[in-house]
């Protein structure tokens, strides 16, 4: 069974998706909504697997609700503009379902949505943090799901080869983005690189103590992140 919400300004569009899903009886209708912002307040508090998402809709667009979720569900498209296909397939949505379309192309989408067996791992990252402005959320593995987490929860983070991890005071979290993607997009004014393998969040700085040449820097969960020399000059600029 698939928790589903539909998400669409249009009545007739919302009355064709549950029309469709009458074939379909694994997929279970829990909400629909006809405005972006009622979007994502519904999607947080329900979690639903699958969400039919249309993109122009009032308050917020498609692509802008799919950046306040905590958490990522699949998502299918649905919406009478064809110019934003391309732009939802980077953001690796299940299908794209182009108004008005029939059920036999209904039926395809959800045939998709069966036979996937990716993660929706890239599912709004590139929306979360390919803004010009600094990202206030990063897009997070927790366990077997998606969430959203605060940057300003984040306290360091760590190289994980291609990937890294964001330590938090209640959690290790991993992001899809390299140690050096997430220095470019995060602001230097708070996130400092402070090891090829470490950047810590000036803000969350306990304490820092000599060691030998270098520094180790206790951050406010107690963990220790050594500063290596050729971020010597950095972090004396910032901290000393």
């Amino acid at each position: 069974m698939k928790k589903v919400l539909i998400a669409d300004d249009e009545k007739a569009g919302r009355h064709l998706i549950k029309e469709y899903m009458v074939d379909f009886p694994d997929l279970i209708l829990i909400a629909e909504v006809n405005n972006g912002v009622d979007a994502v307040k519904e999607i947080n508090k329900f979690k639903p697997d699958l969400v039919f998402l249309d993109i122009q809709m009032p308050g917020l667009t498609g692509f802008e609700v799919l950046t306040r979720l905590e958490e990522i569900p699949n998502i299918i498209f649905s919406t009478a503009y064809d110019k934003y296909a391309l732009q939802a397939f980077e953001v690796h949505a299940i299908d794209y379902l182009l108004k008005p379309y029939t059920k036999d192309r209904f039926k395809k989408a959800i045939e998709k949505l069966n036979q996937t067996t990716e993660k929706v791992g890239s599912l709004a990252q590139s929306l979360l943090m390919d803004k010009a402005e600094y990202p206030e959320r990063v897009l997070v593995e927790k366990k077997d799901k998606l969430i959203t987490i605060a940057v300003s929860d984040i306290i360091w983070i760590e190289a994980y080869g291609d990937y890294s991890k964001l330590h938090t005071a209640k959690d290790i979290l991993v992001s899809n983005y390299g140690i050096s993607s997430l220095e470019d997009k995060l602001n230097p004014k708070s996130f400092l690189r402070v090891h090829r393998s470490s950047i810590i969040n000036l803000n969350k700085v306990k304490e820092l103590h000599k060691y030998g040449k270098s520094y180790d820097i206790t951050m406010v969960n107690n963990e220790v992140v050594r500063v290596s020399r050729g971020y010597m000059d950095a972090i004396k600029k910032i901290m000393l």
